[in-house]
């Protein structure tokens, strides 16, 4: 082993000092990803005074330390590989500093695709608005009450509604949603 480093040239030796620890490190962050281990699902604690409600995050991250573990861990093995197959210095550290970019392009752009994948799941009630639904309890005439609706907005949904209507409407009948009310009750006709 001591007889290899010796034979290798400073290029060389600066090329596997980056390549060996950072390869360890990919690892080790690629098995703590896949474990669910991973420090950025960690929970925090105590108390804030801003809200996060609508806190959708950074679109696009470039330059994270997931990144660049993948960045550093790319160029040192592709200056290895072009020094070893006999390439000049300059155009190995170059060829090796776009590989890494490219490394780093692909891993922030799964990390991006895969964050449009989530879906917080909130009932969106102006999504009901036209479409049509069955009277599941009686709905009062003239605003004389609530009755309720099962109709098909982000799934099925049993929901709250009221209507204009002089007669009302009795269980079974189809109604149509023509807007949604203070307290996201639903007016039908």
């Amino acid at each position: 082993m001591a007889d290899w480093w010796i034979t290798l040239t400073m290029a060389q030796k600066v090329f596997w000092c980056i390549a060996i620890p950072f390869s360890l490190l990919f690892l080790v962050q690629t098995i703590l990803t896949f474990t669910g281990l991973s420090a950025e699902d960690a929970d925090a604690t105590g108390d804030s005074d801003a809200s996060v409600h609508g806190d959708t995050g950074i679109d696009f991250q470039f330059l994270t330390l997931k990144n660049l573990i993948a960045f550093f861990t790319i160029f040192g093995w592709t200056g290895i590989v072009c020094l070893g197959s006999g390439m000049k210095l300059f155009p190995s550290v170059l060829l090796a500093f776009f590989a890494g970019l490219v490394m780093m392009l692909i891993m922030a752009s799964l990390i991006y695709g895969m964050g449009k994948l989530s879906d917080d799941g909130t009932l969106k009630i102006r999504n009901a608005i036209g479409k049509s639904g069955t009277v599941y309890l009686p709905i009062p005439p003239k605003r004389g009450g609530t009755g309720q609706i099962q109709i098909k907005v982000q799934g099925l949904q049993t929901l709250e509604a009221m209507t204009d209507d002089p007669d009302g409407f009795k269980t079974g009948q189809v109604v149509e949603v023509i807007e949604v009310l203070k307290g996201d009750i639903l007016l039908v006709r």
